[in-house]
Formats: structure tokens, sequence, C-alpha cells
């Protein structure tokens, strides 16, 4: 179970502090996604963010995939759960432009402002999450907590119920919605319509032997 957590402070690196670090993380990689440091004393180097959307996202429907209902030239679908993507940013890159990059790179319509950048953390058999202000840095994250991402790593999400900004939402993506809604609706229905005739053929072929004279 997530346990939300306080945000820790930013503590502003030298440049020196902050190429012994870059230094000591690219020692530490394993995947080849190091970080480099230019000569103006930005860095850039690599996130990986999971995904785990419960809403459906909207999509030119050219790119879609998966469940989805047609409106126009765009579609909306969930997106399979447990989607990693991964991001080349530089050190003074926001979460809200990771936040757009993201949406860019999967071909997402939706307005940015549905959704909200979390870090979360293991620490003694706990999994801390922090919902990250739209001005922090991500790289800067992830270059203080190492390349593991058992010591850290970034999660995608909608805001939570209570935040939804619904004038983010367009009509035609609420009667995506609605559409969704409905066919599972139907589906659901379909299901337990089955279910239910296949208990009562079995109720009847009972009743049948029991009554059937002998």
């Amino acid at each position: 179970k997530d346990v939300q957590k306080e945000r820790e402070p930013h503590v502003y690196l030298s440049k020196e502090e902050v190429k012994e670090k870059i230094q000591s993380y690219n020692s530490s990689v394993t995947d080849k996604l190091k970080m480099t440091l230019n000569a103006n004393g930005i860095y850039t180097g690599f996130i990986k963010v999971q995904m785990e959307l419960c809403r459906p996202i909207t999509v030119q429907s050219s790119q879609s995939q998966g469940r989805c209902a047609h409106s126009n030239n765009e579609t909306a679908f969930y997106l399979p759960d447990g989607c990693v993507n991964t991001l080349h940013i530089s050190s003074t890159n926001t979460v809200r432009e990771v936040i757009e990059a993201l949406l860019k790179k999967f071909f997402v319509a939706d307005n940015p402002a549905k959704f909200a950048l979390y870090k979360r953390c293991h620490k003694e058999d706990q999994v801390y999450t922090c919902k990250l202000s739209d001005r922090e840095h991500p790289l800067y994250l992830r270059l203080v907590a190492g390349p593991k991402t058992e010591m850290l790593s970034f999660v995608l999400r909608e805001h939570e119920t209570g935040e939804v900004m619904w004038e983010a939402f367009t009509v035609p993506e609420l009667q995506n919605f609605l559409r969704i809604l409905d066919k599972e609706e139907n589906e659901q229905l379909q299901t337990l319509k089955k279910r239910y005739a296949a208990y009562r053929d079995k109720l009847e072929e009972a009743l049948g032997g029991v009554w059937k004279p002998g």
C-alpha cells in the first residue's frame, strides 16, 4: 500500500558537487543510461516513468491500440498496465514539461492538467509516494537518489478524484468515455445473463430428474 511522504527540501548543489554526483551515478549505471554534464552546468540524462492510468486516454486514432471507442479523428482507449516510458531530459526540465513530453510521445491529446507525476520510494518494506509539484526537476531527483529504481521511481497518474479538473475535459472526450462505459456495461450484462442462464438450465435439469416418473 502506498504511504504518502512529506516532500523533502531541495538542496542546491555546486557545479563541483554536481560533477562528483554524476561521476558516482555513471559508475553505478547498469543500463547504459548515463548522465552528461555540459560546460554551462546543465546536465542531461534519462528517467523512466511508469504509467498507472485508470481512465482512458485520448489519442489520434491512427496511433491507438487495444479497447477503444472512436470519435472523428480521435480515439479513447485504456493504456496497458505497467507501461514504462524512458525520456531523455535535462536538469532544467520541470515536472510539467516532463508530463507534456510523455503525453506527446504517446500521441495523447488530453490536457496535461489532468495528470500528475509522483515519486515512489522503497524504505523499510514500505512504499512511499509523493506527488511532485509542477516546478520540481525530476532529473535532479534521479541524480540525488542514484540510478536504482528501488531507491526512486517515477509514476504518472491522473489527479485524485477530488482533484479532477473537469474543465480540462472536452465534450468529445467525455462522450468517448461514456461510449466505453456503455460498452463495458453491456459486456458485463451479457456475461451475467449467460451465467444465470447456465444456472437456470442446470436447475431445470435437476428438477426434471427429481420429478421424473419412476
